[in-house]
């Protein structure tokens, strides 16, 4: 299995060497997980024995901010709306929302 990642360009803001490099580990963890991954193993072979071929690109984009300064003891609500389709893609990658925060 061959995964390439699309890297475009986008506005960038500078970061030092670390963060670089932490990135670097996140995106290398995640093409790791998708490559090891027996689900989409599994899937491309069925695809394969469906009478076809199959090539996945990932584009990974990784946003970056720095932290905002925040006063000790404030906090601001936030919210994230996600579509069902969201919920489903979070899952498949194991990762869990609690519904109620």
């Amino acid at each position: 299995m061959a995964i390439r990642t699309d890297w475009r360009s986008i506005p960038t803001m500078e970061i030092d060497d670390d963060a670089k490099e932490i990135v670097r580990e996140i995106g290398s963890a995640i093409n790791e997980s998708v490559e090891k991954s027996t689900k989409v193993a599994e899937a491309i072979e069925r695809l394969r024995e469906a009478g076809y071929e199959m090539e996945l690109t990932l584009r990974l984009e990784i946003g970056l901010r720095p932290h905002a300064e925040e006063e000790e003891g404030e906090t601001e609500d936030a919210t994230l709306d996600l579509t069902e389709e969201d919920l489903q893609v979070l899952q498949r990658m194991k990762i869990r929302i609690d519904p109620e925060l």
